[in-house]
């Protein structure tokens, strides 16, 4: 089963997963929260935004600086 997972991170901040049926990673929040109704909050955002979200098609050119 799809589930967000919520825990939390070195720096004591809430952060969450999406784990797809296969059991792998499939998306996280990019960032920290310092109150845990953010976190679900942002969770919720996600799901309600997801059925709107298109495919950019566009395609992108990606550099990695390695210094």
């Amino acid at each position: 089963m799809t589930s967000f997972v919520v825990y939390i991170d070195g720096a004591g901040e809430f952060r969450w997963y999406l784990l797809a049926e296969n059991g792998r990673k499939i998306a996280d929040s990019g960032e920290g929260y310092r109150v845990r109704q953010d976190c679900e909050d942002a969770i919720r955002l996600v799901k309600r935004l997801v059925p709107k979200a298109k495919i950019d098609s566009q395609p992108r050119v990606e550099t990695l600086l390695v210094s």
